[in-house]
C-alpha cells in the first residue's frame, strides 16, 4: 500500500485515444417516476443542461480534464452543431480527429433522470449510427498508448467488421485496449432476439483483442447471459478478456483480473448535481492509471471513486458544457 492517497498527479503522462460517439447532450434535473410521465401534461423540472453528450466525447473530455493527452475519433455531420461540439473538445484540451459528412445530422440524447436513481435516454443519432472504419484517422493512434473503444452497439458497419479492424491495428502499433460494454439499445426489444445473438456474437469476437472491459453488473450480465456477477466476470476471462472494470454504482468499484475480484466501497457525495456520466469518469480513471503497474488495485480504485464523487457534487468540470 501507499503510504499516502494516490492525486491527480498519478494520471498526468497517460496518452489516450478514444474512438466513439459525439453528440449534444439535454440533460434534465431528477423528476418522481410514475405514470403521471405517460399521460398528457406537463412536468416542471428544476433545471436543464446542455452539454458534450456520447459515451466517447464524455471519456475524452474527462481525460483532457484530469490532465490526460487526449485524441478523439468519430463522426459529426458537416451542419452547425458538429462544427459547435468539435470546437468545444478542442478549446477543453481534446484533439479531435473528427469525419463531417454531409450526409447525415449530429444526433441529440435527452437524459431522463429519476429521482430513485434511474435513469432513461432518448436518442437520435445517425452520425454514430453511420460511423465506418473508412471514417477513422488511424494514423492519429501512433500517438497515444492506449485506444478506448465506446459505444460499442450503435455502429451497424463498425459491429460487422469495423471494430475488428481497428482492434486489430491498435494491437498490432503496441497499444493497449478498452472496450466499454454499455447497454445495447437493441436489448429492449425482445422480438429482435436472433439480432440481438448476433450483434454479441459479434463483439465477443472482439475479446481476445481487448486488455480492459468496462461495464456496470447489469450490463455485463445482460451480454454474457449470467444469472450473477461472478459467472459474468468468468465468462468474460474465459472469452480472453484480461481484466475487467466494474462499475457497481453505490456498492463502489471492482477490478476483475485473473479469477479475482476487487471492490473498494463508493465516496459518499454530499449532493448529485451529475447523474449521467458517471461510469465514463471511473473507467476513464482507471484506463489513465493502466500503465501504472507499480500501484496497488485498491489505490486506484480509490481514487477513481473519489473523482467520480467529486464529479457527482459538481466539484469537478469534467464535461464541457455547449
Amino acid at each position: 500500500m501507499l503510504n499516502r492517497p494516490l492525486t491527480d498527479e498519478a494520471f498526468k503522462g497517460a496518452k489516450l485515444c478514444v474512438v466513439g460517439n459525439i453528440n449534444r447532450d439535454v440533460k434534465l434535473a431528477p423528476v418522481v417516476a410514475g405514470e403521471h410521465l405517460f399521460a398528457d401534461g406537463e412536468t416542471s423540472v428544476d433545471w436543464t443542461a446542455e452539454s458534450v453528450g456520447g459515451g466517447g466525447a464524455n471519456t475524452a473530455c474527462a481525460a483532457a480534464a484530469l490532465g490526460a493527452r487526449v485524441g478523439f475519433l468519430g463522426k459529426v455531420g458537416d451542419d452547425s452543431l458538429g462544427r459547435r461540439l468539435e470546437d468545444v473538445l478542442t478549446r477543453h484540451g481534446v484533439k479531435a480527429y473528427l469525419t463531417h459528412s454531409a450526409g447525415c445530422a449530429t444526433g441529440t440524447s435527452v437524459n431522463l433522470a429519476f429521482k430513485d436513481g434511474h435513469r432513461h435516454f432518448l436518442s437520435c443519432l445517425p452520425n454514430n449510427e453511420a460511423l465506418s472504419f473508412d471514417d477513422l484517422n488511424l494514423e492519429a493512434l501512433a500517438e497515444y498508448d492506449h485506444m478506448h473503444r465506446a459505444d460499442v452497439w450503435f455502429s451497424g458497419p463498425m459491429l460487422q467488421g469495423g471494430n475488428e479492424q481497428l482492434f486489430r491495428h491498435a494491437r498490432q502499433i503496441g497499444l493497449r485496449t478498452s472496450l466499454d460494454i454499455n447497454w445495447d439499445p437493441q436489448w429492449s426489444i425482445p422480438a429482435n432476439l436472433k439480432n440481438i445473438h448476433a450483434r454479441k456474437r459479434a463483439v465477443q469476437q472482439l475479446l481476445p483483442l481487448v486488455n480492459l472491459v468496462h461495464g456496470n453488473r447489469r450490463e455485463l450480465m445482460e451480454f454474457t447471459g449470467a444469472n450473477d456477477l461472478d459467472n459474468s466476470l468468468r465468462a468474460l476471462e474465459a472469452w480472453g478478456v484480461e481484466a475487467v472494470v466494474v462499475h457497481l454504482g453505490s456498492d463502489g468499484a471492482g477490478y476483475y483480473e485473473r479469477g479475482s475480484l476487487t471492490v473498494m466501497p463508493a465516496v459518499p457525495a454530499s449532493r448529485q448535481v451529475n447523474s449521467t456520466g458517471t461510469g465514463d469518469t471511473l473507467s476513464v480513471c482507471m484506463m489513465m492509471l493502466d500503465r501504472e503497474k507499480d500501484i496497488p488495485v485498491k489505490e486506484k480504485l480509490s481514487l477513481a471513486n473519489r473523482v467520480v464523487a467529486e464529479f457527482i457534487e459538481g466539484k469537478r468540470e469534467l464535461i464541457p458544457s455547449l
